[in-house]
């Protein structure tokens, strides 16, 4: 039996009903590991206690103990996500050699109830990305064509879920890098509202904006996942208090609209899929109609201004005495020792922190950071009075299809635009979700579905009931 193929549920059932062990399951994604890795790169580390780990709960369950509603169930880690004993690289020399002493809150949370960390993935370098090719271990590759980019920054995780290399895996989505993948891999990945899951032990790129998510290959692995980690965190004061306990429900008669804008911006075939889905919804009972988010042609600007600042100001600690690689200061003046520092960033990691630079300094701040600020404000307004009139919002996650690697690296520009539909959840701070729609080509296409600030059941809702009717998850051929 290839249990590497099951979902989160039935692993975590199996395990506990001893039709399989822990470690069965464990040991053949690690065989499917070395098969399809040469082909997919998306683990940047695989993890040496899986195995041990697995036999710990396999002991659990003969000896009786309980075990938590993961137990057994493999995870893989986005590599700026605090590991403890792991290393944690962000995908950059500046971090090489970090091991950090203890775990993120969302690691320590999965494994509370059993789930176990079979290695952490790869990301564009610092999160800063969109296609997974701004990496130190190289371009992760889409499992549905290995020539073609699996979206970022997440693509590790979306690739290795797609690729059944795991079973879960946890992202970071500043900008649309949860989504974005999970879009381009044919898989299930959530954003959460700001505040409901900590972000301690994840390694900031824009603090105000981002938040970690789950990736899965069904709604069902999304919310085990997400009643896991979420909740109240004493060591992140920007998480909301209770612990949110969501489900599985078909339901029917959601007030649905369909953004004009997301669409009239996409490729015609990716919005002809787009529409097919919202048909779909319309024949599950939903009321389904077009209507209009103006201010979308505000936001892409709007959100680079505002994350390339936060990434300035975060990555500001890199300088060789808080944080850095090893390199001797002997011999160097000051300022070239800072300057060699400070050349182990990428490109594109050098290109965001120097234009964030820019806008937060004295003679143009109120000219881009705060006009940015004032459009973020702008855009949550406009969304909050349309969910008074809709319970979700759709559109196509991503305007384009998966394109090939190296395709757009050169032109900054072209690279940015492709997130103009997923910006806008995280400048409201609102839950968002990518959905497989369908393919185009053979190519994936994701559905997105944004709902009100902690409404993320009524996501998760109109989620599972596009899912089941639709009926698209099948597993590329590796």
């Amino acid at each position: 039996m290839a249990l590497y193929t099951l979902d989160s549920r039935q692993v975590a059932a199996g395990v506990k009903g001893r039709e399989f062990s822990a470690e069965e399951y464990i040991y053949q994604l690690l065989e499917r590991i070395e098969k399809v890795e040469p082909k997919v790169n998306a683990f940047v580390s695989v993890s040496k206690e899986a195995l041990d780990e697995a036999r710990v709960i396999d002991k659990k369950i003969r000896d009786g103990e309980q075990v938590g509603a993961l137990a057994g169930v493999a995870v893989s880690i986005k590599d700026n996500i605090c590991t403890k004993g792991i290393k944690t690289t962000c995908a950059s020399k500046m971090l090489e050699t970090f091991v950090p002493p203890y775990d993120a809150t969302v690691v320590k949370r999965l494994r509370d109830v059993g789930a176990i960390v079979i290695g952490k993935v790869n990301l564009d370098e610092f999160a800063m990305g969109s296609t997974t090719e701004f990496s130190r271990y190289g371009a992760t590759r889409n499992p549905w064509d290995v020539s073609r980019v699996p979206g970022g920054s997440s693509g590790g995780s979306a690739a290795s879920v797609a690729a059944l290399e795991c079973t879960v895996s946890l992202g970071s989505d500043t900008g649309g890098s949860v989504r974005c993948p999970a879009s381009f891999c044919s898989t299930v990945g959530l954003k959460p509202t700001y505040g409901l899951i900590s972000r301690y032990g994840l390694v900031s790129y824009a603090n105000s904006i981002e938040q970690i998510g789950p990736i899965g290959r069904t709604v069902s692995d999304v919310v085990l996942v997400l009643n896991a980690i979420a909740g109240a965190d004493e060591n992140d004061h920007t998480t909301v208090g209770g612990k949110p306990a969501h489900s599985l429900r078909q339901r029917k008669g959601l007030r649905v609209g369909l953004v004009r804008e997301f669409i009239e911006g996409a490729e015609p075939r990716v919005a002809k899929v787009i529409h097919k889905a919202a048909d779909t919804l319309a024949k599950q009972g939903c009321g389904c109609e077009e209507t209009s988010l103006a201010s979308v042609q505000y936001a892409l600007a709007s959100y680079y201004t505002i994350a390339m600042a936060e990434a300035s100001s975060n990555l500001a600690r890199y300088d060789n005495v808080r944080y850095g690689f090893d390199l001797d200061p002997e011999g160097y003046e000051w300022n070239s020792y800072f300057a060699k520092a400070r050349s182990n960033f990428g490109e594109e990691v050098k290109r965001r922190v120097i234009v964030g630079s820019y806008v937060l300094s004295s003679g143009y701040y109120g000219k881009y950071y705060l006009k940015a600020q004032q459009v973020r404000s702008l855009i949550k307004r406009e969304l909050k009075a349309l969910f008074k009139k809709y319970d979700i919002l759709i559109g196509p996650t991503m305007p384009i299809l998966p394109f090939k690697i190296g395709e757009k690296i050169a032109d900054p520009l072209r690279m940015y635009l492709v997130d103009i539909n997923t910006v806008v959840a995280n400048l409201a701070g609102m839950p968002a979700m990518s959905v497989p729609a369908g393919f185009t080509d053979g190519l994936p296409v994701g559905l997105q579905i944004m709902a009100d600030e902690f409404q993320e059941q009524t996501m998760l809702d109109a989620a599972y009931l596009f899912e089941q009717a639709a009926k698209v998850q099948r597993s590329p051929d590796l």
